[in-house]
């Protein structure tokens, strides 16, 4: 296969997507294609929000400060190969296509026995084991799909740290319909004996962790926010206090002092895994971390952000950004979300905010929300509302609605940030 055709077989698997979430498929793909990840080692990230930004930090980091480390994060915001990294270079259109043509045969041999056919993300996941195997990876950085102990990632078995993110209400309909439900679940990646850090959790979701750490005789490390102090901030960065120790941070948003005290936890808990780094590589490391989606400004005269928030932790967070930063100014919204998402809550949180706000349905996506359905239901908090036909054409809506001082914030999913990022800098080449 070239690359279009791995992409085209990738697409093709989606028809197999939705079955149930166990272990069994990649397991035996992983079985026929020699267990590459039994070669490896992890730090396995799960929760709900925070996963990629606290990855972003760690795999910066640890990058810079000399050890060989890959990343695999979904979904990819600019480019599909960004999935899997290696030391900053995503897997090679070519590499990819002939891990693909290997998880290919693999597969017809498991459906010619009758065996079910692997998802779409299974074999993603098959892929970046075997490019990590064969870029020989001293760790891998490992970002689960949804949940934790039956998620595809969780094949693995040689976990040196296992990163809680904070955990709120998710997926209920594949994880559970309490807190301590839906944390047993993100709780499975915790292996025996490895190390575990988490940050920001409800009691009863304290509770669940530190059963599941008694339990497999693992050691937990709980990140004290009281010890972290943001003393300067906006939406172009911001300086942290740390325990007796200064940070600059180029990722904006309150909750970046949050997701940046538990990297820094993370850091120390590795350096005595074998994986040492100084103060020095620690503050290079947070200063030059970028994480596209999150608080991402990608214009100008007017400022044009753009956010990742999709659920109602992620909404409560940016909206503690809108009030802290922008207050004041006229702000106009783009907004796209899934239909299996809590927008209602999104909505009431951040609408009222706007001047004026224009919904997209998010392309190429079957839990994609109408626009128009999505206007309805913003029409009720703002009346200031319109659907867009498409990206395009909500982009051209909002900068004729906005003023050079004023603000445009484009969230509700990351599946279109990647899409509206480049309008908009076609946008800006065509006024040059």
């Amino acid at each position: 296969m070239d690359y279009q055709q791995s992409r085209a077989y990738v697409k093709d698997a989606d028809q197999y997507a939705g079955g149930a979430l166990d272990l069994t498929n990649i397991k035996e793909l992983m079985n026929r294609l020699g267990n590459p990840q039994d070669r490896l080692k992890y730090v396995h990230v799960a929760g709900t929000n925070g996963k990629g930004s606290v990855i972003a930090y760690l795999y910066t980091t640890l990058s810079d400060a000399g050890y060989r480390v890959g990343r695999y994060i979904s979904p990819s915001v600019y480019s599909y190969r960004e999935k899997m990294e290696v030391d900053g270079r995503a897997v090679s259109r070519e590499a990819f296509a002939g891990y693909i043509t290997r998880v290919a045969a693999a597969i017809e041999e498991m459906t010619t026995e009758g065996l079910a056919h692997p998802t779409p993300f299974e074999i993603e996941t098959a892929v970046a084991f075997l490019f990590f195997a064969e870029e020989k990876c001293d760790l891998v950085i490992l970002e689960v799909g949804m949940g934790g102990d039956l998620d595809a990632t969780n094949i693995i078995k040689n976990t040196v740290l296992a990163v809680l993110v904070p955990i709120s209400m998710d997926h209920q309909a594949f994880l559970g319909n309490t807190l301590a439900e839906i944390t047993q679940k993100k709780a499975g990646i915790i292996k025996p004996g490895c190390s575990v850090v988490t940050v920001g959790q409800r009691p009863e979701t304290m509770e669940v962790i530190r059963e599941v750490c008694r339990e497999k005789g693992a050691d937990l490390t709980e990140t004290d926010l009281s010890s972290a102090k943001a003393v300067k901030e906006d939406f172009a960065g911001q300086t942290l206090e740390y325990r007796g120790e200064t940070y600059e941070l180029s990722l904006a948003g309150s909750y970046q002092t949050e997701n940046a005290a538990l990297a820094l936890d993370a850091l120390e808990v590795l350096n005595h895994k074998g994986y040492p780094t100084t103060v020095e590589q620690r503050k290079k490391g947070l200063r030059e971390t970028k994480w596209n989606g999150r608080l991402t400004i990608i214009h100008r005269d007017p400022l044009f952000i753009v956010d990742g928030a999709h659920n109602p932790a992620a909404a409560d967070m940016l909206e503690d950004s809108v009030r802290k930063y922008f207050k004041g100014r006229n702000m106009y919204f783009i907004m796209g979300v899934f239909r299996d998402k809590d927008y209602s809550y999104i909505i009431r949180k951040l609408c009222p905010y706007a001047e004026q706000i224009v919904t997209i349905e998010t392309p190429d996506n079957p839990r994609a929300l109408p626009a128009q359905e999505l206007a309805e239901a913003v029409r009720e908090c703002n009346p200031h509302v319109q659907a867009a036909e498409n990206i395009q054409d909500a982009v051209n809506k909002v900068f004729a609605m906005a003023d050079r001082e004023d603000v445009i914030l484009s969230f509700g999913s990351l599946s279109f940030i990647g899409e509206i990022t480049t309008i908009v800098k076609n946008r800006e080449e065509k006024n040059l």
